[in-house]
């Protein structure tokens, strides 16, 4: 007799965590018939697999699950020890149990095979090639059963696909879910099959052409994400169709290329044509088309914006880019060009377009340095190709992997299912949602502008939040309720600098003991405050009464001991030009760095001068910046993409020296790094939520004689981490990501660590370990909103995150 672990009979209809269909025995292997890591594994002796819903509207789960004989389970506890029962659920949630998103990537099929044994397969999407699960159905198992189990599989897929009622679909509709393949492989052959898998250059990769064999194994090459290419025939997707196109005034580019198109379901670029022409032209005043047609079709016609994510990866003589539709789906094709040269000339007339579009100044009127610099942060990092590189990768992996078994943190009352009455799962009643965050540096506490109200944290020591207290009228002294548009920590967090939208002028300070508004700044009667920023990286540490403002064209001190206006008129450094400064920032010693929304960024050594180092833009506003607390780095984020760029002089007279004491010599530049998330990824993002990229402003993480490791900020519902090691060495796609339910409003790095990050979401706020950040692919992408059925999962989508939840007292007397 068989019993499941920490699962019961769930009926149809009954909840958002209901298992729909179930088939209660069989066995589960992971078969690897091209793999040198060996031909089979058995995964589960006894077993069962079922579908259930998640939380998410037409999204569902193939989940099979460990069954355990009577008593063995008990018994197993036994032998794990002491700790076993505390963590029980927990291990039993990545022992016992593995979890897959019904997605037709999965290629999800049934086999029927003589003797009356029924087999049910699906592609391992984070395996190598050819690697497959198959759950072998105990004897027991009727026909019938097996067939409506596929059956309801089909109907999941089509309502993920569709985002709409399996009930609205035709058999037709339906029969595209059937994928009739090669047999599937016996998961215990007698006799494992030995393939040498191997490759003559990276013309066979890209294109697909069988390789000569020479002795070279596929995993020593770092492929980039245009492999494995298939043929069309293979294809899931079909391109979108090909609107109008607007008249051409002038041809910028024009080059003949091969045409691949990145298809969801298989993760790979599909051959569409071996010759085509792409096509740049300029079609009315700062406006740009790219057109790509063969001579047998009109493949596709785009403006030239900076959606399009364009990325140019000389190595494989390709450029990638983006396409969204019109009902906002997104598409990522591949372009790739015979040698050099020829892609050469087609960046050149590709970056103009983009550049004049976001400009709206002509490409012939800057110097070739500066054209230089713009070419090279569009260019794709180097692809590391040794084989030490993945060893590196997977043992970092691995590390990630031990932190997240080994994590026996407390839980927080919301994750304890025992004391669930005791929990009120907070609605808000008002409309106002989470803006803004602000991490406290002296002392632990985090800060959530919410409207009129600020919600105060405190950071556990087990890396929790805890809800202190809520701030639940702001208003200046005059007794006028007010939203702050910005805020800022300040005199050893001890204050709150704030800013609000109708009166840019002034500035408030809160005194947080007292939790009340107490000073009212008049900054300068005609000079406004765009923003502000500490007098140092770790000014809010101290007593330091000073700090910087910018206007659009004014950098400044504001001083509260000055009676009257707040500005050191002897520490302004105003520009005749409009600017149209957007943000600022500061390092350890007090340097300073300021951005625009023209893209560019200045560096000043101290306020009063002009800037040492004048980095040009690249077109698209500066939203936010951010400085290593050296001096080395300087992060700016655009919608976009964010620019990482060196401020250390490596040649010439000022060789050693930062971009903020010494300028650049005028035939040197800093090197830029464009981060962007790679083209496929944008548009499997855009796939799944129906955005495109719009990042929040990036931070590194920092501490006090802590060094700069990684970067975070995010998009819509993901939050992504950039690891800095990992862009230097040039790594593809070097970011982890996690996604959440709700767009995410606000987010930063706990001081003094990289391993945990606090976000902010709409209607509630999480402290996130780095180990549930996970490499992107089509599960991390499209989220796992399941119910893991283990303590320490907290609220759907948000897996053991630290999140608080807010129990009826604090509701009641502390609502925020």
């Amino acid at each position: 007799m068989f019993v499941l672990r920490n699962v019961g009979k769930l009926l149809f209809g009954s909840s958002n965590q209901e298992s729909m269909i179930e088939l209660p025995q069989g066995q589960l292997y992971l078969v690897r018939p091209l793999s040198p890591k060996g031909y089979s594994e058995l995964i589960f002796k006894d077993a069962s697999a079922r579908i259930r819903r998640t939380a998410q509207d037409f999204q569902y789960q193939l989940v099979v699950q460990r069954v355990y004989e009577e008593g063995e389970a008990e018994l197993l506890a036994e032998e794990e020890g002491d700790d076993a029962e505390a963590d029980a659920d927990i291990l039993a949630g990545e022992r016992d149990e593995k979890t897959f998103l019904l997605d037709a990537a999965l290629r999800f099929r049934v086999e029927n095979r003589e003797g009356s044994e029924r087999v049910l397969a699906w592609r391992d999407l984070s395996g190598d090639a050819g690697d497959v699960y198959e759950f072998v159905c105990d004897p027991a198992i009727s026909p019938s059963q097996v067939q409506q189990f596929e059956h309801v599989a089909r109907q999941c897929q089509y309502e993920r696909k569709y985002r709409k009622p399996h009930t609205t679909a035709t058999e037709e509709d339906l029969a595209q879910f059937e994928f009739d393949e090669q047999p599937i492989p016996q998961a215990s052959p007698l006799h494992s099959p030995t393939i040498t898998r191997s490759m003559d250059s990276a013309d066979s990769m890209v294109l697909g052409k069988p390789a000569a064999n020479t002795g070279v194994k596929r995993e020593q090459v770092r492929e980039p994400d245009t492999t494995p290419t298939k043929t069309r025939k293979d294809r899931d997707m079909k391109p979108p169709t090909v609107s109008a196109h607007p008249e051409a005034r002038e041809i910028l580019a024009a080059e003949v290329a091969e045409l691949h198109f990145f298809d969801f379901p298989s993760g790979a670029f599909v051959l569409q044509d071996a010759s085509v022409t792409a096509t740049v032209t300029e079609i009315g005043d700062w406006q740009y088309w790219l057109q790509v047609k063969s001579s047998e079709r009109d493949w596709l016609g785009i403006p030239v914006v900076a959606d399009i994510n364009p990325v140019f990866n000389f190595e494989f003589l390709s450029f990638i880019f983006n396409q969204f539709s019109d009902d906002g789906s997104a598409y990522s094709w591949l372009l790739r060009f015979k040698d050099q040269a020829t892609l050469e000339r087609f960046q050149e007339g590709l970056l103009q377009a983009l550049w004049e579009q976001l400009n709206e100044t002509k490409w012939s009127k800057i110097k070739d340095k500066e054209r230089d610099y713009v070419a090279d942060a569009f260019n794709d990092l180097t692809m590391e190709d040794s084989e030490h590189a993945q060893e590196e990768e997977d043992e970092e992996e691995e590390q990630v992997e031990e932190e997240e078994e080994e994590d026996d943190r407390p839980q927080s009352e919301h994750y304890d299912s025992d004391e669930d009455e005791d929990d009120v799962e907070y609605k808000p009643k008002d409309s106002e949602v989470n803006k803004q965050l602000a991490v406290g540096y002296k002392h632990d506490r985090s800060f959530v502008v919410r409207g009129s109200k600020i919600g105060v944290f405190k950071h556990t020591p087990n890396n929790h939040l805890e809800f202190s207290t809520n701030i639940s009228k702001v208003e200046t002294p005059k007794g006028e309720l007010f939203s702050p548009k910005k805020v800022m920590l300040h005199n050893e967090d001890r204050n709150l600098i704030l800013q609000k939208d109708s009166d840019p002028n002034k500035l408030y300070r809160m005194d947080l003991e007292y939790g009340k508004v107490v000073d009212e700044w008049k900054v300068h009667d005609d000079i406004p405050v765009v923003t502000f920023a500490p007098e140092n990286k770790f000014a809010q540490m101290t007593h330091e009464p000073t700090f910087l403002g910018i206007s659009k064209n004014a950098l400044y001190r504001v001083d509260p001991r000055l009676s009257g206006n707040k500005l050191v008129d002897a520490q302004l450094k105003q520009y005749v030009s409009k600017n149209d400064f957007s943000a600022v920032a500061t390092t350890g010693k007090g340097h300073i760095a300021v951005a625009s929304n023209k893209g560019d960024v200045r560096l000043f050594d101290r306020l009063g001068i002009n800037a040492k180092t004048h980095i040009p833009a690249l077109g698209e506003p500066i939203i936010g910046l951010d400085v290593s607390a050296d001096g080395r780095w300087v992060l700016a984020t655009c919608r976009t993409y964010l620019l990482l760029i060196d401020a250390l002089q490596k040649s010439g007279k000022n060789e050693g020296k930062l971009g903020f004491e010494k300028s650049f010599a005028a035939d040197d530049k800093p090197q830029p790094r464009r981060l962007a998330l790679t083209p496929e990824h944008v548009a499997q993002f855009a796939y799944e939520t129906g955005k495109g990229v719009s990042f929040t402003p990036a931070k590194f993480n920092t501490g006090e004689g802590a060094e700069e490791t990684s970067i975070i900020t995010a998009s819509g519902p993901y939050i992504i981490e950039w690891s800095l090691k990992k862009v230097l060495s040039g790594r593809k796609a070097p970011y982890l990501i996690k996604r959440y339910t709700d767009d995410v409003k606000a987010d930063d790095f706990k001081f003094g660590t990289d391993k945990n990050v606090i976000v902010a979401l709409p209607h509630e706020v999480n402290m996130v370990n780095h180990a549930r950040l996970k490499r992107p692919t089509r599960e991390s992408i499209a989220g796992d909103f399941g119910i893991a059925g283990r303590r320490g999962s907290g609220r759907i989508g948000t897996p053991a995150s630290g999140r608080y939840k807010l129990g009826r007292e604090d509701v009641v007397k502390e609502a925020f």
